[in-house]
């Protein structure tokens, strides 16, 4: 009996001394999200605002003085998106008033679909025509938009047909496929993800080898420099990127277990700079592991260390869930439930929004009834807004957007510092008139702005 006590004291003694741990471990994890959310805030303070001063000149000077005035930003410069690809695709888009009105509502930022497989399933008969109202409504709605992707080697990324041709025939097949799509839709598409998945996937010039071939850097580097220079030549002025996944996540590249995808990412994006490829932005796919809460900390240091070579930073697919699977990745235990994909999906955007480099963030999908990953809409099946959607809605509408309300000084003036977007500014003169302007308030741009009152 005394040996069976002395057992059970034993254990209840290693209980408490794992439960210390445990609690120790949580706190650590609260104290340095603590300390990278607050970094992040600070930085969204000094990187995304500006200080800008409005002018009102009048021929009664009286009229402008103590003048009220109201700003009201009506647009991000910082891009929030997602896919649009269920406006695009289905011969019956489902609730597309619906999909339309919880998209604007959300999002700047629309990403269309141009997997070559799917455009051009028949040689010559590419399916340019299914995005041209869509592109259409986004321009009435103030949306910007991208083409996702130009170039992928995966075999959802090559069409059929053109396995009956050979590599360098194939090859010259894909620079009239570039450079007609980048210079067809310029002017309307001028964002572009050229080259995706280079360093997970086979090159070109070995489309019938397994789907993902990772081969060395310097053959991958050959055929992502010509495929950006296809679509700059096609269109000069397009942002181009290169777009890569696990590259947050520290997957091991090939056997080498001291060599992660994201190292290999650098070297890739380093020979190009050394080529003087024409390479305007990377894009970091943000959702493998599918399951895994990205530990902040690794999400600053991958935002840190792809910053440093001196491009600006896209968010290109990122899709928390909400299908009750079991949270992985070390830094939270639970469920993926509504209310964790929401938790998460704050304090990243905080993180990413934080960062000077990044300039868009896009959400791989918009509601649960058509998905890639289930449970990773924004909106359920019936386009109703699940937790995340309304949180993000307040960060980017209420939290990071400027309304004010004020007046001018004895000189007409006004001084104030706002977040970079497209403001309405209205004018009360002191006879009881209204006035309308409007500003863009830019990072690198003009910081007074001055109007003429009749």
């Amino acid at each position: 009996m005394k040996v069976m006590y002395l057992y059970a004291v034993a254990l209840a003694f290693c209980a408490v001394c794992l439960g210390q741990e445990q609690d120790a471990q949580n706190k650590d994890i609260e104290e340095v999200e603590t300390a990278l959310l607050r970094d992040a805030a600070e930085n969204i303070e000094m990187y995304r605002k500006g200080d800008a001063t409005v002018v009102f000149k009048s021929k009664s000077p009286d009229a402008v003085k103590f003048a009220e005035v109201q700003l009201i930003q009506k647009r991000h410069d910082f891009l929030f998106g997602a896919i649009i690809f269920d406006l695009v695709r289905p011969k019956d888009p489902y609730k597309p008033d619906v999909f339309k009105k919880r998209f604007s509502e959300l999002f700047n930022f629309a990403v269309f679909p141009f997997y070559w497989k799917a455009y051009e399933p028949v040689q010559g008969q590419a399916k340019w025509q299914d995005a041209v109202p869509v592109l259409q409504w986004c321009r009435e709605n103030g949306i910007k938009t991208k083409g996702h992707p130009l170039v992928w080697t995966h075999p959802a990324g090559v069409p059929q047909w053109l396995k009956d041709y050979s590599v360098e025939t194939g090859e010259q097949l894909l620079k009239a496929r570039v450079m007609n799509v980048v210079g067809g839709f310029k002017d309307k598409i001028d964002i572009w993800d050229v080259v995706n998945e280079p360093v997970n996937t086979r090159t070109w010039l070995n489309t019938k080898g397994r789907n993902y071939m990772r081969e060395p850097i310097d053959k991958v580097a050959d055929y992502c420099e010509k495929a950006f220079r296809w679509a700059h030549e096609a269109n000069p002025d397009a942002h181009l990127i290169l777009n890569e996944f696990n590259v947050i996540w520290q997957s091991d590249f090939n056997t080498d277990p001291n060599r992660t995808v994201r190292q290999a990412f650098i070297e890739l994006v380093k020979e190009l700079k050394k080529r003087g490829t024409p390479l305007s932005g990377l894009g970091i796919q943000a959702h493998e592991p599918r399951e895994c809460w990205f530990p902040p900390k690794d999400t600053v240091k991958t935002l840190d260390e792809l910053g440093a070579l001196g491009y600006p930073l896209h968010i290109t697919e990122f899709i928390p869930h909400s299908g009750g699977k079991d949270i992985t990745g070390g830094w939270r235990e639970g469920k993926w439930t509504v209310d964790t994909q929401a938790q998460f999906a704050e304090q990243f955007y905080r993180l990413c929004f934080g960062h000077p480099a990044v300039i868009s963030i896009n959400w791989w999908g918009v509601h649960d009834k058509r998905i890639w990953l289930p449970g990773g809409g924004l909106l359920d099946e019936q386009l109703e807004p699940k937790p995340v959607y309304d949180r993000l809605k307040k960060m980017i509408h209420q939290e990071w957007k400027t309304t004010l309300a004020a007046r001018t000084d004895a000189d007409g003036r006004l001084s104030f510092r706002g977040f970079f977007g497209r403001y309405d500014v209205e004018l009360k003169t002191a006879d009881g008139k209204v006035h309308n302007f409007t500003v863009h308030l830019t990072r690198d741009g003009k910081k007074e702005f001055v109007f003429e009152i009749d």
